[in-house]
């Protein structure tokens, strides 16, 4: 729905304040037509400079006529995947369209605060990393379910093995990074395995990932929540798979 408009080229980022950058929020979307005006509210209510790139990766239920209303609000462009290729392939779409000095995935859900922004953005802006997550775990949050959580731990002490490293929490939607580093990943997974893609490429630039603790609000299967355990078996092969690549 809107053309891209001509990418200045990749900087190297240096710490600043953050009313100096701008602030590049990925949005991918699919079936969010309860979440995603809230969402999006939320994101420009935080006193950041920044362009919001929503990406609806084929919604079938009413997201797409939500967004109609969304695409001539200021600093926001919207981009319709004509089949449904995955978050992995919103992502990249989004990625594809940045334009800012600092990239931020924000998930359309509700189960992550925008809020959370100026701690994420911190330690980019004071020269300690150029990579940050939000981890769930470091912060207050909602329970999680059981398994999701052993999961996602599991997951991430095989980052952690594999990668040499300490994160915890991988699996985070929360992950921060400037543009050149968004520039280099090249997203090939189109679906669930998008999280250790990153993960893997950002390490094995030698970048040191820095984590700060995040709100987390998870929401129940009935209210539209997607991942299964299934999942995890293509998250884990794609640690393995990015782990030995060349």
């Amino acid at each position: 729905m809107s053309r891209q408009a001509p990418r200045p080229p990749s900087i190297q980022f240096t710490p600043r304040d953050e009313q100096d950058i701008l602030l590049s929020v990925i949005v991918p979307v699919y079936n969010e037509e309860r979440t995603i005006a809230a969402i999006l509210d939320q994101v420009r209510a935080i006193p950041i400079p920044k362009e919001i790139i929503v990406v609806d990766d084929f919604s079938t239920d009413g997201t797409r006529s939500v967004l109609t209303s969304e695409v001539e609000a200021e600093g926001t462009r919207v981009f319709l995947h004509s089949s449904n290729l995955g978050k992995g392939g919103a992502v990249r779409t989004g990625l594809q369209h940045v334009q800012g000095d600092v990239v931020i995935i924000q998930d359309a859900d509700l189960e992550y605060d925008p809020r959370d922004f100026h701690a994420l953005l911190k330690p980019i802006l004071e020269g300690r990393s150029k990579a940050v997550y939000g981890s769930r775990f470091l912060g207050e949050h909602k329970a999680m379910y059981f398994w999701h959580s052993l999961g996602n731990k599991f997951l991430t002490l095989v980052t952690n093995i594999l990668f040499d490293t300490t994160l915890s929490d991988m699996e985070t939607c929360y992950k921060v990074f400037t543009r050149d580093i968004a520039d280099g990943l090249d997203i090939r997974q189109m679906r669930w395995g998008i999280d250790p893609e990153i993960t893997a490429k950002i390490l094995r630039q030698g970048v040191r990932i820095y984590e700060v603790p995040i709100s987390y609000n998870g929401r129940e299967f009935w209210e539209g929540k997607k991942i299964s355990w299934t999942d995890g078996f293509v998250i884990l092969w794609t640690l393995l798979r990015y782990r030995v690549a060349r």
